[in-house]
């Protein structure tokens, strides 16, 4: 089994420590990463208070790449492959106690997405190996691609300002995220793997002279759709995600194998060329690299090379983060990073409010007013981070239907959302936030709505959940003046009360919850009373 090449600090809290024992507050996870190239584990401890230890990071070459690339589907060979190595890290696994199904996230991406027998290979990891794989949307991974940046950014706060250009070169696809001070305003996934390549290109066949102009020729025409596509500024900062070729570029590029980061000055670096013009033997033998990522590395190195170039970048800042530290960073919930994803969600979704000339004000403070009574209601939905930062999107976009037609916005609001993307939301949790808006007023959830029936039973109810709480923020401010800021809530056994001390007629605000009270209610089991600071009695609003 090979030692893959030890990971670097994720945040100030995150340490390299093997076979270390685990502390008495804290949990042990494995992440399980089934990539073109290799099967990669990473073994590590997770602190109640947030961060994480590395204990021990395995790999294992796989073909799933070349199957797929080259020929659509997985070979049988290569599935009962990737079964016996699932099976010789779950060994590793049970070794340190990682027993139970929540301890342990497997995932996959393109290799396995693009298969025409996909369904199979994973119904044979779960029955071989008792693994269930997770195959990534390119929105998943490019979310995960963002936490790992943040942290890059925690390390190197300079990139918070102006625009950054960061790339991943994977096995079947190379991915671009343009930053700019600091919040994504670009995302997108090009077929430009450098596994992808090779396969297709026939590379093993090119001569060595002429490998450079057959990729040249490849990779610009992919470049040329960037260059449309990508609405970078002049010279941005181009940062490099080693990804699944990590150790062989650190062993590559100058003044990389123990550094955390690694620059290439441009135009003057001919690395590149030069790698890929090297026979795949030699970088072995000269560089000890494991084959499976030699035999790609000067691609991904090409790659990385002319994407840079043709934005007018002045170097190649290389760095080792990659889609399984923003899994990591997810899974330890560290609230700073966190706190930084709920503002980049909400930044994507008030762009999208824009193009569709929403009430920017008073959608601001309706979402202000949802996470007031979301916090406020955490003990009676028991939802998180994460389901607030839905809550939060949807109400920032739950108007936007009113650039259609204003009546039945709602409705509009969900197709519009619905057909929309907002980077770092996966299919399934857009869908949760289309619907969400579409029941800020009007119907309650029903299961005669083909959307909303389509949806596990665990997403309906967070639909619920966050409908009702987001139906009594928007009638708090059915004036749109933003005329209610301060509330103070509160039960008294029987109702929710709010009270509102800065304002002393809130007669249109009542009005609004008789007509949208109900599904709270329903949901959370108590009549909403509003009440104003001067006054002694409330009104209930229930049917």
């Amino acid at each position: 089994m090979e030692i893959g090449h030890s990971l670097l600090d994720i945040g100030h809290s995150l340490m390299i420590k093997k076979n270390a024992p685990p502390a008495s507050d804290s949990k042990l996870v494995a992440i399980l990463d089934i990539g073109a190239r290799a099967i990669r584990c990473d073994v590590a401890e997770l602190r109640t208070g947030g961060g994480a230890t590395i204990l021990e990071s395995l790999q294992k070459a796989v073909s799933l790449g070349k199957d797929t690339f080259g020929e659509g589907r997985i070979d049988p060979a290569s599935i009962e492959a990737c079964v016996e190595i699932l099976k010789g890290f779950r060994h590793v696994l049970d070794e340190y106690g990682i027993t139970q199904p929540e301890q342990i996230r497997a995932v996959a991406t393109s290799s396995v997405r693009e298969a025409q027998n996909r369904d199979a290979f994973l119904d044979r990891i779960t029955v071989g190996a008792g693994i269930n794989v997770e195959v990534l949307e390119d929105s998943e991974v490019e979310h995960l691609i963002y936490l790992a940046l943040d942290d890059l950014l925690e390390h190197e706060p300079a990139l918070r300002h102006g625009d950054v250009l960061a790339v991943e070169a994977g096995g079947g696809t190379t991915r671009v995220l343009l930053l700019r001070d600091g919040y994504v305003v670009y995302s997108g996934a090009f077929r430009l793997g450098a596994l992808r390549m090779r396969e297709s290109l026939g590379l093993e066949e090119t001569p060595a002279e002429r490998v450079c102009e057959v990729l040249d020729a490849h990779i610009h025409r992919t470049v040329n759709q960037m260059l449309e596509l990508i609405p970078a500024g002049a010279a941005p900062v181009f940062v490099a995600l080693a990804g699944d070729t990590e150790t062989a570029l650190r062993s590559l590029v100058p003044g990389w194998k123990t550094a955390e980061t690694a620059r290439i000055p441009l135009p003057a670096s001919h690395l590149a060329e030069t790698v890929v013009r090297t026979p795949t033997d030699e970088l072995i033998r000269r560089h000890h690299l494991p084959p499976q990522e030699a035999e790609t590395a000067g691609q991904a190195l090409l790659t990385f090379d002319r994407i840079a170039r043709s934005f007018g970048a002045r170097e190649i800042l290389m760095t080792a983060r990659s889609m399984r530290r923003g899994l990591l960073l997810k899974m330890t919930g560290i609230p700073s990073a966190m706190a930084r994803y709920g503002e980049q969600l909400a930044h994507s979704a008030r762009e999208l409010g824009r193009k569709y000339r929403f009430d920017e004000k008073h959608a601001v403070h309706v979402s202000v007013l949802s996470l007031r009574l979301f916090r406020e209601l955490q003990p009676e939905h028991g939802l998180g981070p994460y389901e607030e930062g839905l809550l939060r999107t949807a109400a920032l976009l739950h108007d936007i239907g009113s650039f259609v037609n204003i009546g039945s916005h709602h409705k509009h609001s969900m197709y519009l959302i619905g057909n929309s993307e907002i980077f770092g939301l996966p299919r399934r949790d857009l869908n949760i936030v289309a619907l969400v808006a579409r029941y800020h007023r009007r119907a309650m959830p029903q299961r005669s709505h083909p959307e909303y029936l389509a949806l596990d039973r665990e997403s309906r109810l967070t639909i619920s959940k966050l409908a009702a709480i987001l139906r009594v923020a928007d009638a708090l401010d059915r004036s749109h003046l933003q005329h209610v800021r301060h509330l103070q809530c509160e039960r008294d056994g029987r109702n929710f009360e709010i009270t509102v001390t800065d304002l002393d007629d809130v007669t249109l605000e009542r009005a609004a919850l008789r007509d949208k009270a109900d599904l709270f209610e329903g949901i959370f089991g108590y009549p909403v009373v509003l009440r104003t600071a001067a006054s002694q009695k409330g009104t209930m609003f229930h049917e």
